[in-house]
């Protein structure tokens, strides 16, 4: 038997397959993050969203509304809680990934904090159309305690 000849096209085309399968044999790309559910951009905006309202009641307190404390602190029960519901990795990747921006680039103040609790009440329930039950829940329980608030914030400090 006599060994048989590769044609000049044959040789190139193994060489072109070999540089191609070389060029693709590190290591393969990472994967792109799946992007975050609806119900998952809602939970990480409400928790800016707490984020900042807690800033505004600490920068009162700070100045001597001490008597804010059990409203602020009602905030922070609601911002744990709504951070049990986003996973890790889209948490982190948001806190790192969001501006800071400063809540109190305007004077914080009773008036614009009732402001602040009344729009915060009223939005909620336009946020529980694209939510799973459990998460319907815990907003509208939120925006019942932002309501309270509105009404329930002393007059003065």
């Amino acid at each position: 038997m006599r060994p048989r000849q590769l044609s000049r096209r044959t040789v190139l085309a193994g060489g072109a397959a070999a540089l191609t399968a070389c060029s693709a044999s590190g290591p393969p790309p990472s994967p792109s993050p799946a992007p975050d559910s609806p119900e998952v951009v809602l939970l990480k905006a409400l928790i800016a969203e707490k984020e900042r309202t807690i800033a505004l009641y600490s920068a009162l307190i700070a100045d001597g509304g001490g008597k804010l404390a059990p409203f602020r602190d009602r905030h922070q029960a609601h911002l744990t809680e709504l951070r049990k519901h986003v996973p890790a990795v889209a948490l982190t990747a948001a806190t790192s990934a969001a501006p800071s921006s400063s809540p109190t680039t305007r004077k914080p103040s009773l008036k614009r904090l009732r402001d602040l609790e009344r729009k915060a009440a009223a939005s909620r329930a336009r946020q529980l159309d694209a939510v799973s039950p459990g998460i319907a829940q815990l907003i509208a329980s939120i925006g019942a305690c932002e309501a309270v608030h509105a009404i329930a914030l002393p007059r003065s400090l």
